[in-house]
């Protein structure tokens, strides 16, 4: 086809100009590989895009979208062949690269891995993204050396998408996870994911001393400043928190005592620039530990035309899990 169908952001403001249109494959940005699209899902890096309520976006005119799944088309990458099943996440699409809200997607084949056989595409845009940096979580946690027997896990912004996949992937791996949300009516969906017990996010959100009383093994933080800075004072001593979210704040406004007198480690997750190797790993890992029936109780499904509105509702906290995207 010589155009496709896209939504773009045409130039920022809150919220910023955008619309679907046709686009020319003439315009495409660079990359060895041509993808045709069948799914994608609505992250909040995807809302606060589409919303213009934060500074995601880099260049202009955009395609949004950071997550995809879909068949080859057309590569010069040895590795692929057209008809191939791949899965995007990250690598700056939907940021300063053409994303996953359209038909089609040209990207260089590094940034493509081949979808998991465990996975049909709409299941891989279920996990998306937040699946995925919720696993490299709790790898980055395992190789801290933590076991389910040193104690609980508590997961901030539980009911979220990665707190959601997060909860779900501790507790199937063996762990007693407390789920923190500001969002009460979600307490027996979180205890459907596994949680053991709900907290209220209230009892993290204010400044304590610089020491709580030790209560956790460790923690996957999704909010980030104050709540991160209550959730380390309370590590026990050798734990550790993989940080992976900044919806409550960039800032950290606490103390280095958790780390010098309880040698608490604080393990931050890049899931945006993680090398293609560790990808595959991330991905083999969640073929493995993530139940499909709690994957299904934690996944909507949208259609193209519902992408803004669903953008909007997760930046105002109206999404519950995942949402997955059916682009065809």
């Amino acid at each position: 086809m010589a155009s496709f169908k896209a939504l773009v952001i045409d130039a920022p403001g809150t919220p910023p100009r955008l619309a679907i249109r046709e686009l020319n494959r003439a315009a495409m940005m660079p990359g060895d590989t041509l993808v045709r699209l069948t799914h994608s899902t609505v992250n909040y890096k995807d809302g606060l895009a589409i919303t213009g309520r934060g500074p995601v976006v880099r260049q202009f005119p955009m395609v949004p979208g950071i997550d995809f799944s879909g068949i080859v088309e057309a590569t010069e990458d040895p590795r692929l062949k057209p008809g191939d099943a791949v899965v995007l996440n990250g690598w700056g699409v939907g940021e300063t690269h053409w994303g996953a809200y359209a038909e089609l997607a040209q990207v260089p084949g590094e940034w493509l891995i081949p979808l998991p056989v465990a996975f049909t595409p709409a299941q891989a845009m279920a996990i998306g993204t937040a699946g995925y940096t919720a696993m490299l979580a709790v790898m980055a946690l395992e190789r801290h050396g933590l076991v389910p027997s040193q104690g609980p896990m508590l997961v901030t912004g539980a009911a979220g998408g990665v707190g959601s996949m997060a909860v779900a992937l501790l507790a199937a791996l063996g762990w007693s996870v407390t789920a923190s949300t500001g969002r009460a009516a979600e307490a027996d969906y979180l205890r459907r994911l596994g949680a053991t017990a709900v907290i209220d996010r209230a009892a993290l959100a204010e400044p304590g001393k610089p020491l709580g009383t030790e209560r956790w093994a460790g923690g996957i933080d999704c909010v980030g400043g104050q709540t991160l800075v209550t959730l380390l004072s309370q590590i026990r001593a050798e734990g550790a928190v993989a940080a992976c979210g900044l919806a409550g704040g960039m800032d950290l406004p606490g103390t280095a005592a958790p780390f010098i007198l309880r040698g608490v480690s604080l393990l931050g997750i890049n899931s945006v620039f993680v090398p293609r190797a560790a990808r595959i790993a991330a991905w083999d890992r969640l073929a493995r530990d993530l139940d499909p029936d709690k994957l299904a109780t934690m996944t909507t499904t949208v259609g193209f035309d519902d992408i803004v509105a669903t953008a909007q509702r997760i930046v105002d906290g109206g999404v519950r899990g995942r949402v997955v995207v059916a682009l065809t």
